[in-house]
């Protein structure tokens, strides 16, 4: 069996196979630098040593936060209950804005720097309102 045009259809081949493993090749390029958020926020400065925690340990939250603003949302929204009991038994207001973004306060450097790290497009704020940024605030 003859191949006719067979130049054509290897070059072909090579580089339909070139454009589809363009991503995975592409994808193997050096990440970026890992992201540190901080904690040491004005707002978080001016807080009593005693009230200076998240609403629930920090491994949890970094591991584990979509899910739990997700169960945040359905509690409030869908169940009507606006208070959340942490694994301590405090007592603390479900909200996106006056509760995380209270002590939080710098969206592009604590939110967006990990999210683009991890390239996640979070909805939050589809019916959240961004807030302003506040300067040294993270």
């Amino acid at each position: 069996m003859k191949l006719y045009d067979g130049g054509k259809i290897i070059t072909g081949l090579v580089i339909f196979v070139g454009l589809m493993l363009s991503p995975f090749i592409l994808g193997m390029a050096k990440p970026g630098e890992k992201p540190d958020p901080k904690t040491d926020t004005p707002e978080i400065q001016e807080m009593e040593e005693k009230d200076r925690k998240c609403v629930e340990p920090k491994e949890f939250m970094r591991t584990s936060h979509m899910v739990f603003i997700d169960s945040w949302r359905d509690q409030a929204l869908r169940d009507g209950d606006r208070v959340y009991e942490n694994s301590e038994g405090k007592e603390i207001d479900i909200s996106l804005q006056n509760t995380c973004m209270k002590c939080h306060s710098n969206k592009k450097k604590f939110c967006d720097e990990c999210h683009n790290y991890m390239a996640v497009k979070p909805y939050c704020w589809d019916c959240h309102i961004v807030p302003e940024e506040k300067e040294g605030g993270v």
